[in-house]
């Protein structure tokens, strides 16, 4: 069975099936004399499902550490969300629902709302909320939660996996998770990565009737398969496949303390790109050399409001610290195109990708603008802070986003409040404009760096979450590796770092191409960033601009992966 390899790894075990029984839920309506207790019924179960958060949040810090468990802060914040509490009580006292039938209603509402967002990461959030909502009608109905007993080399086999179910399972004993269900920035796969447990997902919805408990299963994290009850020639043949990749990634541990440098000894960055404070850690274990893309929406999701400027510089802050003296660009705040934040309620637009977005919503907004600021500039008193705008299309954008900054400069200084008035200033550059305007843009600011996703989709012309035109959207187009090199040596003219933070940073084979054009750091997710640092170090420079000079005489992109195919190393 395929599906998608969202851990890698290899893993040959029993099958474990997590099955929820199917609840059934009363959606009969109430006597009115029924109500309170109804209502007593709910808050009670609230109750309870704060405490038993707590206890799970606090037995996932002692065994995971800090960073897992803050899936579990994000869990309590639901039951805190005066508007999805008071929906439930609503259903309960204007429909008269019984207290079970209100929270399912209101939970599958919020994960409607979710689902109409095109982001993968929001879509991954659907878990959060049928987690908490399952764990508040498991309480209202009296139904108790079982301790789950497991044998060594368990695979757990399950549509999907909650948070909690991750949490509470023993992951000594697992040894690869498979789900019918599920999505590369889900919980369960950032956590699964986290402790170097395989898993597939997204495996498909006749997964859970073709497996059985107890049967031998072959999980293949780096592919994305799933074989049920091998014969003996393929176990032996996934063992040895196993065995070779335990060999790599043992390989390469020896590049996690060291830099990447080239043959003749050229420094290359290769820091790591994060979502949220979960996937900081990751980017720590594969030594990382900073964070060259925090992506900031994640704090503005899931809430009703816009976060304070306390709740973001308690995060800024906490990464910085953990980065310990390495660099961290913060990206500030991208809405619009795939990502919706509901409650700020922008009108519908025809071209969402083209239009109010990123940099212009911040610009239009200081309300949405000012706070992230003033957090990122105070959280630069604990580290190595650096901002970044996104989309930035002309001069413009940036001279009136920097005077902003300078606002909120003199603003804590008249309330004595400390931060790096030093503090480096970029852009992103991901728009065809950004790149014909470079040395202008590269005058007026600290570094850049090349958001690919968003370049290739500008310059191809390419929707990258249309599946039917997606597989256009490549890093290897002449167009796209010709804007990389002109942005490259815009900001080389005027003597600023440039960086590429989009997906195709971790392509293996644009590797050399990418360091011949001269970029000095290159940021990626952090599952890429040892292989990175190999890649780099098999290079010299002389042999990356020969590469160089070959690409950019050819003439599409065939052509272009051919040719870096052929020279690989």
């Amino acid at each position: 069975m395929e599906g998608v390899g969202a851990s890698p790894g290899i893993s040959i075990g029993k099958i474990h099936l997590l099955v929820d029984e199917k609840v059934k839920i009363d959606t009969g309506k109430i006597r009115e004399e029924e109500i309170e207790t109804e209502l007593n019924k709910l808050k009670n179960a609230l109750n309870q499902t704060e405490k038993d958060l707590k206890k799970i949040k606090e037995e996932t810090e002692n065994r995971f550490g800090v960073d897992k468990a803050e899936i579990f802060e994000a869990h309590l914040m639901f039951l805190e969300d005066p508007e999805f509490i008071s929906r439930i009580e609503g259903e309960i006292k204007n429909k008269r629902m019984r207290a079970e039938a209100a929270v399912n209603k209101a939970v599958k509402q919020f994960a409607n709302l979710l689902s109409e967002l095109e982001d993968e990461y929001i879509l991954a959030r659907q878990a959060d909320i049928k987690d908490v909502g399952s764990r508040i009608i498991d309480l209202i109905m009296g139904k108790k939660s079982k301790k789950r007993d497991l044998a060594l080399n368990t695979v757990i086999v399950a549509e999907d996996l909650t948070p909690s179910d991750t949490a509470q399972l023993d992951t000594r004993k697992v040894a690869a998770f498979v789900t019918s269900e599920g999505s590369k920035t889900s919980h369960t796969t950032i956590m699964a990565r986290s402790l170097g447990i395989p898993a597939v997902v997204a495996v498909g919805k006749g997964l859970i009737s073709k497996t059985v408990e107890g049967q031998d299963i072959i999980v293949d994290g780096i592919d994305g398969r799933v074989i049920i009850d091998p014969d003996p020639d393929t176990v032996k043949e996934y063992r040895e496949k196993g065995e070779r990749y335990h060999k790599e990634l043992k390989r390469l541990t020896k590049f996690r303390g060291i830099k990447a440098v080239t043959i003749d000894g050229r420094d290359i960055e290769v820091a790591g790109n994060i979502g949220n404070l979960m996937e900081l850690e990751g980017v720590l274990k594969k030594g990382g050399d900073g964070i060259g893309l925090f992506r900031t929406e994640f704090l503005y999701m899931n809430r009703e409001e816009l976060p304070s400027e306390e709740d973001q510089f308690v995060v800024y802050k906490t990464a910085v610290q953990k980065m310990a003296g390495k660099p961290v660009i913060i990206r500030t705040l991208d809405i619009g195109g795939d990502k919706e934040i509901p409650y700020l309620e922008f009108p519908p637009e025809m071209n969402p990708f083209l239009g109010y977005r990123a940099i212009r919503v911040c610009l239009d907004r200081d309300d949405i603008f000012k706070p992230q600021l003033r957090a990122i500039l105070r959280a630069s008193e604990y580290g190595d802070i650096r901002i970044m705008y996104p989309m930035i299309s002309n001069l413009e954008e940036i001279e009136k986003a920097n005077r902003l900054l300078t606002v909120c400069k003199k603003e804590l200084n008249n309330e004595g409040k400390k931060f790096n008035s030093e503090i480096k200033v970029g852009v992103m550059i991901e728009t065809p404009a950004a790149v014909m305007e470079a040395s202008a843009i590269a005058r007026n600011v600290d570094f850049f760096s090349i958001g690919t996703n968003d370049l290739i989709q500008y310059t191809l012309a390419v929707d990258r979450i249309n599946e039917k035109i997606s597989a256009l959207h490549s890093p290897y187009h002449p167009s796209v590796l010709r804007l990389i090199k002109m942005t490259v040596e815009a900001a080389n003219q005027e003597g600023i770092p440039v960086g590429i933070c989009g997906e195709a940073a971790g392509e293996e084979l644009l590797i050399p191409y990418l360091i011949g054009v001269g970029l000095d750091e290159l940021s990626m997710s952090a599952i890429s960033i040892l292989k990175t640092k190999e890649t780099i170090s098999r290079w010299s420079m002389k042999e990356a601009n020969e590469i160089v000079s070959t690409v950019i005489s050819l003439e599409n992109s065939h052509q272009i992966i051919n040719y870096l195919k052929k020279v690989k190393k």
